[in-house]
């Protein structure tokens, strides 16, 4: 089964086209994957503005799925998938109703998938049927969860951000340190020469339930925004001690220091938590998808962790950590799988929770 793959969930318009292999192990091939970038058009605000994107989105996804299909070799498709949600509702709508349409014109049926597990099934992608049980973080600029999975598609949400996520907490603290947007990769490139025990900053361990959630246990859960304000405590207290007018940066070393100290915590934190709920639950392996599993750091870390506790771990490649189609066609093929099919007057649901398949 060849299946083609539309993602517009924020910033990035993108198109593939994935098919089957027959191998239960690896049962996914990509054969295309094209990416529009709006980097460009966002980075002059600091961060992405939603009418541009939505817009943006008209303007390349008719390109995009055309240059998809070329590349892949195909003209005719067996499915399309989706992203229907979470996301900009506007950036969100563009690629709904592309996708829409071009399943009613070709007659072919059309699965609405969530971000989300497109983001798990880009572990599978890359490497694989993952051991079950397995644990898996996605992390990124608007997520930053941990499930639990027991069984093919389905996914038990163990816990979650309680204020910001971690690639929100590094695009604040990257510009904070005036490193410009978006400040995950930036981060990492300063950071790399930094003293990561430069700067003592704390790390957030919750041990009471969230009240607008009391299901989820306490200890499963994350909070990114205790150090964001250590680090502008920090930063300010430094900026005052050397007399900086507003707009001078602090010395390029100290910028170094606090970036590694301020990367070492997150990584710790969001690893911690992790290999916690692995070692509680029995896991055989682990995972991390989202935009933020680009950080090098957390690369090297949880392979490290991951060795040392005899756990296989799963990464993407850098090309499947950020948003893009083919994770999207992938988590199609899995509802495929599982029997699911949809109708055409599904709508974008800018909040849409992440329901087993």
């Amino acid at each position: 089964m060849v299946v083609l793959g539309i993602e517009t969930s924020c910033d990035e318009t993108a198109a593939a086209v994935v098919e089957e292999t027959g191998d239960p192990l690896r049962p996914w091939r990509v054969k295309s994957s094209i990416i529009a970038s709006q980097f460009e058009i966002h980075r002059q605000w600091g961060g992405v503005v939603p009418e541009l994107s939505a817009r943006q989105h008209i303007r390349d996804i008719c390109g995009v799925v055309e240059r998809a299909l070329a590349d892949a070799g195909v003209e005719a498709y067996d499915a399309i998938a989706v992203t229907q949600g979470p996301g900009l509702v506007g950036s969100l709508l563009v690629g709904l109703s592309f996708a829409k349409a071009l399943a009613w014109a070709k007659s072919v049926p059309l699965f609405p998938v969530h971000h989300l597990a497109g983001h798990i099934e880009s572990l599978v992608l890359e490497g694989g049927e993952m051991p079950l049980p397995a644990i898996v973080l996605v992390v990124s600029g608007g997520h930053t969860n941990l499930y639990r999975i027991e069984e093919v598609g389905v996914y038990e949400l163990l816990g979650r951000t309680r204020d910001d996520a971690a690639g929100e907490a590094f695009d604040k603290v990257a510009k904070l340190l005036g490193l410009g947007y978006p400040g995950g990769p930036a981060i990492d490139l300063v950071a790399a020469h930094g003293d990561d025990r430069a700067v003592p900053f704390p790390k957030t361990k919750l041990t009471h339930a969230d009240r607008n959630a009391p299901e989820l246990p306490g200890r499963r859960d994350f909070s990114f925004s205790g150090l964001k304000t250590s680090v502008r405590r920090y930063v300010t207290a430094r900026r005052e001690e050397r007399g900086l007018a507003p707009g001078d940066p602090l010395p390029r070393q100290h910028i170094s220091d606090i970036a590694a100290s301020f990367q070492r915590v997150v990584v710790e934190t969001l690893l911690d938590q992790l290999f916690d709920a692995a070692r509680s639950y029995g896991a055989r392996s682990v995972g991390i998808a989202g935009g933020v599993s680009a950080n090098s750091r957390l690369r090297a870390d949880v392979a490290a962790r991951g060795r040392s506790r005899g756990l296989q771990v799963f990464v993407p490649t850098l090309a499947l950590s950020t948003d893009n189609a083919a994770m999207i066609a992938a988590a199609g093929l899995r509802r495929h799988r599982a029997g699911l099919e949809s109708r055409l007057d599904i709508d974008a649901d800018a909040s849409l929770a992440l329901r087993t398949q």
